[in-house]
């Protein structure tokens, strides 16, 4: 079975359509039988978001909910918390600071351990916020300065579940497009990915499909003619693609191929397109 991974925008938990998509990772992680492991190691009130998201799963069906709590390195290489990882169908991480959860848990036996277990298709992986930037390899940290240059975008090392991409959450609410497209001009190799709240990328394979409410922007740099990116100033990118996927649109990773919701002959997960 191949990793699955569920990446939401955030700000999902009290709306009709974020709980829609904490209902799907329930039902991924096993439904009646799921196994969910909450980890709130970005956030300032762990006890509290633990509660609240094990209470959602509990209430949409899981059979058992509970919070793991892993604030230090020391509590990440101690066996007894990877061991409390091996009953789980699905690990869910909250939002609050990303690279607390690199410095935390990056490296670490718990690292090692979850890395095994959404390789191998043990487990199903869910984040929100902080919870989904830290699963691509370059991951955004932050910034705000206005225009499309270096000064606009932070970045560092994520874990890496999901190689290939760059995340950003809470994409159209707080205007980010700028920041992403600033992170993919300086890491071109990567797919830039916008997601707003309310909203999801359901990851398999090569592929993932979008979910929830709002939409997903890609930036592509791949098929760009030019991109400077000068020390100061504004960086230029030209001939890079964006699309903006809503709601059961698809896209292929590896090939770059976007495939829009309710268009003829776009395959969603878990169907076969046309013979290439």
């Amino acid at each position: 079975m191949s990793a699955r991974l569920l990446v939401i925008g955030g700000a999902e938990r009290h709306s009709q359509g974020g709980t829609s998509i904490l209902r799907r990772f329930v039902e991924l992680a096993g439904g009646a039988d799921a196994d969910i492991v909450v980890i709130a190691t970005a956030s300032s009130e762990p006890a509290v978001l633990e509660a609240e998201y094990a209470t959602l799963f509990t209430r949409f069906g899981a059979r058992r909910a509970r919070g793991l709590r892993i604030a230090t390195r020391a509590q990440a290489n101690d066996p007894a918390v990877v061991h409390a990882l091996a009953p789980a169908t699905g690990v869910f991480f909250t939002g609050g600071d990303q690279q607390r959860i690199t410095s935390v848990l990056g490296g670490t036996l718990t690292d090692s351990a979850l890395q095994t277990l959404v390789r191998t298709g043990t487990i199903v992986l869910g984040g929100t916020s902080a919870g989904a930037a830290m699963m691509s390899g370059t991951m955004i940290l932050g910034g705000a300065a206005p225009g499309i240059g270096r000064a606009s975008v932070r970045t560092g090392p994520g874990l890496e579940f999901l190689p290939g991409v760059l995340i950003d959450m809470h994409f159209a609410e707080r205007g980010r497009l700028n920041r992403l497209l600033s992170a993919v001009a300086l890491y071109p190799h990567e797919l830039g990915l916008g997601i707003d709240e309310d909203t999801a990328i359901l990851a398999e394979g090569d592929r993932f499909q979008v979910l929830g409410s709002g939409t997903v922007t890609v930036v592509d740099a791949g098929a760009a003619g030019d991109i400077t990116v000068p020390a100061e100033g504004p960086i230029g990118l030209a001939g890079a693609r964006i699309h903006v996927l809503p709601a059961g649109s698809s896209f292929e990773m590896s090939g770059r191929r976007p495939a829009l919701a309710g268009v003829a002959g776009s395959p969603g997960i878990g169907e076969r397109g046309p013979a290439s």
